[in-house]
């Protein structure tokens, strides 16, 4: 196939200055993209700035014949997201590509964690990637092209040291899912990927070089193939999530069983119970495309299955 290239496409990519995001400029400039490198340059916990690991990306894509420009605007607010797209335009006139990657993360388990902490990821994780879009929104709307990748994690999935990190990424998947309904038509594909390296956030290093166990060979680099395909025109799906990382790369999805409608309106708990495992099997589940693709297939099984006696 033709190699995938950026040849006169602009990326921005939030949280790049370490790691996974670091990882996704690299190759978006190596493939031909210029690159805005945004970084508050803070710890894990979203404290404290440092324009420094932005720079560092910057004069390493530089070095290599790139083209980049360094940014350490704190895109949880409003005012530091359209910092980051007006540098951006000044700079190169145009906003083809958006990485929502920026994050950040300390373990906190229920009910220890403080309500100020849920906040603080909802802030940057989800508030983050909702003022990014909505800046760079207008412009790839009137250029009729876009390409947004959002960060979710695996931590959606359930985990008890993931309390605050995976109820905020649920809240990214959401988005993406929604803005991919809106992108519908206008040239716009927005899709997530639920990464799997062992970066600082992780417990490794700034590059995801240093993992251990079930992280062991895990490093940074690996999951950016499958985000830069997503970032390039040829996309072929919106609206998708996928896990990426350790040479391995899967869908993630959202499915729903068969189940079960019951004959008439005397629905009772204990008719729940012996149905239960129709209920469960998830042999002939189904994947909705969107929320009124379900509505519609709600309504048909429900219509399907007319009542044995009057409403």
């Amino acid at each position: 196939m033709e190699p995938i290239r950026f040849d006169g496409r602009v990326a921005i990519v939030t949280g790049a200055g370490r790691g996974i995001g670091k990882a996704h400029a690299l190759l978006l400039a190596e493939r031909g993209a210029r690159v805005v490198v945004n970084d508050l340059g803070s710890a894990s916990s979203g404290e404290g700035s440092d324009r420094g690991p932005a720079e560092h990306v910057v004069a390493t894509i530089r070095a290599a014949g790139g083209e980049a420009v360094a940014d350490a605007s704190d895109i949880a607010s409003a005012e530091g997201a359209a910092h980051l797209v007006r540098r951006a335009l000044d700079a190169y006139g145009r906003v083809d590509i958006l990485v929502n990657n920026a994050g950040i993360f300390t373990p906190g388990e229920f009910p220890d964690l403080e309500v100020s902490e849920m906040r603080r990821y909802f802030d940057v994780h989800v508030g983050g990637s909702f003022n990014v879009t909505r800046e760079c929104w207008p412009h790839m709307v009137r250029s009729g092209y876009g390409r947004i990748v959002m960060t979710t994690s695996h931590g959606i999935l359930g985990s008890a040291p993931l309390i605050a990190y995976g109820t905020a990424k649920g809240g990214v998947f959401a988005l993406a899912r929604a803005l991919a309904v809106t992108g519908r038509g206008l040239g716009i594909t927005v899709n997530s990927i639920a990464p799997v390296a062992a970066t600082r956030l992780a417990g490794g290093d700034d590059d995801g070089t240093s993992g251990e166990g079930v992280l062991a060979g895990s490093t940074s680099a690996l999951v950016s193939p499958l985000v830069t395909l997503l970032c390039h025109e040829s996309c072929p799906v919106s609206g998708e999530t996928f896990v990426s990382g350790g040479r391995r790369h899967a869908r993630l999805f959202v499915g729903e069983t068969e189940g079960y409608v019951h004959p008439d309106a005397g629905v009772t708990p204990e008719a729940v119970a012996e149905h239960w495992a129709q209920i469960m099997d998830a042999a002939d589940h189904y994947i909705p495309e969107d929320t009124d693709a379900w509505m519609k297939g709600n309504a048909e099984r429900i219509a399907s299955t007319p009542p044995t006696s009057p409403q």
